[in-house]
């Protein structure tokens, strides 16, 4: 029942964005052009992109989380008045498109129409991969084709993935035209874009590919100029290759490997010492030197090699290796050999030369061997056994890093604790119990040595246990490769995944070791031939050339990249960045200008884009494949590359090589000059390590002369989590940008994208938080909705806002919109929904309890809450910020307004504030405290009448002196309190504080927490307001919270307070004391017909006025709004009034009014209430009537 009442809300808030969408799109409120002659110091603007999303699928929450800071950023900077561009486009280029299109044709030749798979296979799905510790350390920059694939789902077949997405069969049939895809997705994607509300241009949306010819054009362009500046060169690249078929295999040739990609390893090289083993002793008068070449993804580990490990019954192979002069002597499987020999490791490329007697060694007649390991802390190392090694992977020669490898951990300590063991295989004593984990990085909460660590905490005994040796190598790897740090070498000190290129490079450099690639996976080509990585010829754009790095740094020195740690993973990226293929065979895209059986790839059409979408309305609006002209009415043959020259780098203008109209032209120009460069750019932080730096390298290329066109920013941001976890498919923790806006509203789905994150770390979209939204959202728009009837009726405290709590609502008002505005500029905006949207409902909620409820708000202070809160939260949830200016029956949309005003904050204020805050918590506190039984058996204190405040105006003398010490020692160490034990040897120093040294210390505590919450005020002898008059001026609120007839300030100065209370009463920390007073029951009796008010009996207490009785007949009577006027009547005949027949016409005949200002004379003993009037005393008996108009 509640499930539906609240998906009752969610559908009407859905209803709402709906109108909200028309409403902006039939004004096109976010298209925006340049202005004529575009001065951005005139009208500035803010151009924002995100990385167009590929078009092999909907789009997801992750998506939608990472454009959101675009989303929202642009939200804000259009409130600052700023012209605002946010566009999206759409990615085609590349192989998944191609693949899965190609294997839909092969699907429906093998298996018909509709395809008859066999029937173990039909909706076979191989389930979440798990994630292995190999996974962790590979090369994230070669992670862009796996990370495509992985989009298309788990399922053997590519029909059964279309069906998953809701396709029938006819459907599905047509996507076996790659021209299908490209119409089926950006249309969607753009739906679901728009039912977001995202506030884009959607004149400049594009596909990319060779099937939109302006597009085409622009790339075509681009590295035409990459060409003539000599940054696209041939050459050789690893590739996967089928030497039976003697080219490369790329997806379609596959019969199994699709999307496998070459994976890179640092090949280390362990010479092999003499005297040599007794199988290798034909080697001891051969000059070249021998080497174990051990395969690794962690270079950066090797300053804690202990030893090496083979497998005892593995085949091994010696064969030559160091190109043609064949200068050294590797062992290997054959396996690995045979990749090397397509890697110019061999003389004659693809062909592997054994040393003669040498071609099969086995792995247990190399285990004694003595090796010299490059980076060591040991000088001679040992090869020894370990039987765990697979020959299907790396060479099959594991070199050993105890203190980081938990398998290397738990087969050192197997060898060091089993003597029969090492006798089994021949190895001594020497050659394994010196030989201790060397400390080399250190991890958070893992220490020095996190394979040991997470082997002793898993508890695990050999090398035999896979499972807890993965689950451990996961945890290491993982935590080891982000957020350890070098302890040793000369990368000391920095991150490891940042020392991972340097220390490979110097290793190459030195001749210590290679670098060697094979198949992520086992690859057969469609020949039947197992794949090999070979070097084949290939266009790359060259991004090792120095000068280039040079001047990419350059670009990153103004670069704003929002956080430390991504400023030095770009410059890490920029130092080992060398040479990237930038071209491929197969797939969608443009073609190479100069080689046209090239095609370009995805990373290399799409990095300096965001400037062809300052012109892309013009040039094919309406059209997202450029099929048709845009409004300039240019042709796509008429953008010649010295067209855009001329758009773009402000070249001189020439008929001859410029087809199009100059004044056409210069409308191009004009869009470009005026948006350009980029403001900000945001993606996931896993493109740091590609794209954004290829953005980089690319922007200084085109505009080498003209950093004014370099990106201002680039913001990166984790990953996103779905409920803690991560978001895959195959586990259903999944979710579509469709069924985020279907499921929560799109202000619901945004206010929880917001909230879950800005940092670097990967972010959390909790449901049960976006469901919390959407309530919060709703109760929002209704509680505007009862105050604007509220306003109507004239409910409202009317007049200026003068009163304490009016101030302070104010205050806190001005304060929220100056560190919202802070958090926005930022672009932090879990902090801005904080404190614009979260803490600025704790301060309405305060202050409407500060008043007493809803009637004794302040009118105008209402609605300029209301107005303030849709303004803050405008640009993270419009939807729900413009309704509320149409509920405010505004002359504009919300869209069009600017960010609110503020007055400077009132810091003095806020003081006082959190004073009463904290003291009216105290005070509950302390009454909860006297109202609790204190035993089993113990009854219930009477609840007290009334109650004292005493306020001190400075501290006691001890913490006088305490608090004087503390200033010295806060100057001293330059705005530091430093450590306690210093502290309280100060304190032990001086002479008064000698008797109450043990009550110091514990004090202290509390002023370093003041300190950090006040500043160095917490170190003041006084306070700096007036504490009585605070609390003075809010006793209302004080006694009704507290539920007392009176309340009584005093300040602790005064005559005849006692000692503990003066020793227990502060500055800051006023004390109160209970009382329970005797009093006169009167019975309060109401003669209005038919109002629903009732009779109570009421105590009178000593010193009471007629505004006292008043206020504690209000706190009785449940349901008088405070505007209420209540008025008291005494009967004229005390005794017999009470008696008579009260008239429905004239209730009160028989009584008359009781004055505002009129005394009363209550006595306690004799149980009377007497009213003094002229000089008499009047008795009112036992009965006053009361009225409520």
């Amino acid at each position: 029942m509640a499930a539906t009442k609240e998906r009752k809300k969610v559908a009407q808030l859905l209803a709402k964005e709906k109108e909200v969408q028309k409403k902006w799109e039939s004004v096109h409120i976010f298209e925006e052009n340049a202005p004529a002659g575009g001065n951005k110091h005139q009208t500035p603007k803010y151009f924002a992109t995100f990385p167009y999303p590929y078009m092999n699928g909907r789009l997801h929450l992750g998506h939608t989380f990472t454009l959101s800071k675009c989303e929202f950023a642009v939200g804000y900077q259009r409130m600052r008045g700023k012209k605002c561009l946010f566009p999206m486009g759409f990615h085609c280029t590349g192989m998944p498109i191609k693949a899965c299109a190609d294997k839909l044709k092969r699907e429906l030749e093998e298996f018909g129409f509709p395809p008859n798979f066999p029937v173990e296979e039909v909706g076979e799905a191989t389930g979440p991969k798990e994630l292995t510790a190999d996974d962790i350390t590979k090369d994230k920059s070669k992670g862009k084709k796996s990370k495509v694939l992985a989009k298309a789902g788990s399922s053997k077949y590519q029909w059964n993935i279309m069906k998953s997405l809701g396709l029938h069969d006819d459907e599905i049939a047509t996507f076996a035209n790659t021209d299908c895809w490209l119409r089926y997705f950006p249309p969607h994607a753009i739906t679901d874009l728009k039912s977001m509300g995202v506030k884009v241009d959607w004149r400049r949306s594009f596909i990319t590919t060779d099937v939109n010819p302006y597009y085409d054009s622009f790339v075509r362009w681009q590295f035409l100029r990459l060409r003539d500046a000599n940054k696209v060169q041939f050459g050789k690249r690893y590739t996967i290759f089928s030497p039976k078929d003697d080219q490369p295999c790329m997806d379609h040739d596959r019969a199994s490997g699709e999307g496998v990609g070459p994976q890179e390893y640092t090949l280390i090289k362990l010479r092999v010492l003499k005297p040599y083993p007794a199988k290798l002793k034909s080697l001891e008068a051969d000059a070249r030197p021998v080497f174990l070449v051990a395969a690794t993804l962690r270079p950066e580990t090797m300053y804690g090699q202990t030893n090496c490990y083979l497998h005892p019954d593995i085949k091994y192979s010696a064969f030559y290796a160091g190109g043609a002069k064949e200068g050294e002597i590797f062992i290997a499987t054959t396996r690995s050999a045979r990749n090397m020999s397509y890697q110019g490791f061999s003389a004659e490329d693809g062909k592997v030369k054994a040393v003669s007697g040498l071609e099969t060694v086995m792995g247990h007649e190399l285990l004694g061997a003595a090796l010299s390991a490059p980076l060591s802390h040991y000088d001679k190392v040992y090869a020894l056994p370990m039987l765990t090694i697979k020959d299907d992977k790396g060479t099959g020669v594991v070199t050993s890093v105890p203190s980081d490898a938990p398998d290397d951990y738990a087969a050192l300590m197997d060898l060091k604790r089993k003597k029969p063991l090492r006798e089994k295989y021949g190895i001594t004593d020497e050659m394994v119990l010196p030989f201790e984990p060397v400390p080399i990085i250190d991890i958070a909460d893992y220490g020095n040595l996190a394979a040991v660590f997470m082997c002793e905490k898993l508890k695990i005994q050999s090398q035999n246990e896979k499972d807890k040796l993965e689950e451990a190598k996961k945890e290491v790897y993982l935590k080891g490769f982000y957020e350890g740090v070098m302890l040793v070498g000369e990368c000391k000190g920095q991150k490891t995944a940042d020392a991972k290129k340097i220390i490979q490079e110097r290793m190459i450099a030195k001749g210590e070791a290679c670098k060697y690639v094979e198949p992520e996976k086992k690859v057969i080509s469609r020949s039947g031939d197992e794949c090999v990585v070979a070097l084949c010829d290939q266009w790359y754009l060259n991004y090792g050339d120095p000068e280039w790095k040079k001047e990419a740094h350059k670009a990153l020195e103004r670069l704003n990249t929002y956080s430390e740690d991504v400023k030095h993973n770009f410059e890490s990226t920029i130092e080992w960045l060398h040479e990237y293929a930038c071209s491929r065979s197969y797939g969608l895209g443009t073609k190479l200008p100069w080689d046209p059986k090239y095609l370009i790839e995805s990373l290399s059409d799409s990095t300096i884009y965001n400037s062809y979408y300052t012109v892309a309305h013009l040039l094919q609006a309406g059209s997202l494949d450029g099929h048709k002209p845009g409004p300039l009415g240019i042709k796509a043959e008429e953008m010649t590359p010295e067209t855009w020259d001329y758009v773009f780098c402000n070249a001189a203008y020439d008929k001859k090589t410029m087809p199009a109209p100059k004044e056409k032209l210069d409308q191009l120009r004009n869009e470009f000059s005026y948006w350009y460069p980029i403001d900000m750019r945001a993606s996931g932080k896993d493109l740091i390590q590609n794209h954004l730096t290829y953005l980089l390298f690319n922007h200084v290329a085109v505009w080498k002369n003209d950093p004014s066109k370099w990106p201002v920013s680039l913001r990166a941001n984790g990953h996103l989590l779905l409920n803690n976890e991560k978001m895959a498919k195959q586990t259903g923790n999944f979710l579509t940008l469709a069924d985020g806006v279907e499921k929560f509203s799109a202000d619901g789905m945004r206010l929880a994208l917001a909230d879950a994150g800005d940092a670097v770390e990967d972010a959390n979209f909790v449901e049960a938080m976006a469901d919390a939204g959407v309530l919060r959202l709703y109760n929002f728009l209704e509680w505007v909705g009862e105050m604007l009837e509220l306003k109507e009726k004239g409910a409202f405290r009317s007049g200026e806002p003068t009163t304490f709590n009016d101030r302070v609502f104010i205050n806190e008002m001005n304060k929220a919109i100056g560190e919202t505005a802070k958090y926005y500029e930022l672009t932090l905006f879990k902090e801005a929904i904080r404190t614009g949207f979260y803490e600025f409902q704790i301060y309405r909620d305060k202050y409407r309890e500060l008043c007493g409820g809803n009637t004794g708000m302040n009118e105008q202070l209402v609605m300029r809450f209301i107005e303030t809160q849709a303004l803050l939260l405008a640009p993270v949830c419009p939807h729900i910020a413009e309704q509320t200016w149409e509920l405010l029956k505004k002359p504009r949309m919300i869209m069009e307004e600017r960010w609110p005003e503020a007055a400077p904050v009132d810091e003095l204020l806020l003081q006082e504030a959190a004073f009463l805050e904290n003291s009216v918590r105290e005070f509950r506190a302390r009454l909860k405290n006297l109202l609790t039984p204190k035993g089993k058996k113990a009854t219930p204190a009477e609840p007290p009448t009334h109650g004292i405040i005493y306020a001190a105006k400075e501290f006691p003398s001890w913490q006088g002196e305490v608090l004087r010490t503390l200033q010295k020692i806060y100057k001293e160490n330059n705005n530091s309190l430093g450590d306690n034990k210093e502290i309280a040897v100060k304190l032990g120093a001086v002479p008064a504080l000698k008797s109450v040294l043990k009550k110091t210390m514990p004090f202290v505590q509390m002023v370093k927490e003041q300190l950090t919450l006040r500043g160095s005020s917490a170190l003041n002898l006084s306070s700096s307001f007036d504490e009585k008059a605070v609390l003075s001026e809010n006793i209302d609120y004080i006694r009704s919270t507290l539920e007392l007839d009176d309340v009584e300030v005093r300040y602790t100065d005064q005559a005849g307070v006692d000692a503990k209370i003066k020793e227990d009463c502060c500055p800051g920390s006023p004390f109160i004391t209970f009382q329970v007073e005797r009093g006169v029951a009167i019975q309060f009796v109401n003669t209005d017909a038919c109002n629903g008010l009732f009779d109570f009996s009421i105590n009178v207490f000593p010193g009471d006025t007629v505004p006292s009785i008043v206020r504690r007949l209000r706190r009785t009577i449940k349901g008088v709004k405070s505007n209420s006027k209540v008025t008291l009547w005494r009967y004229n005949d005390p005794v017999g009034g009470p008696r008579k027949i009260t008239s429905i016409k004239s209730p009160r005949e028989h009584n008359t009014v009781i004055a505002d200002s009129a005394t009363l004379d209550v006595d306690v003993d004799k149980k009377t209430v007497s009213l003094k009037e002229n000089g008499h005393s009047l008795d009112l008996g036992e009965f006053i009537v009361y009225a409520v108009e």
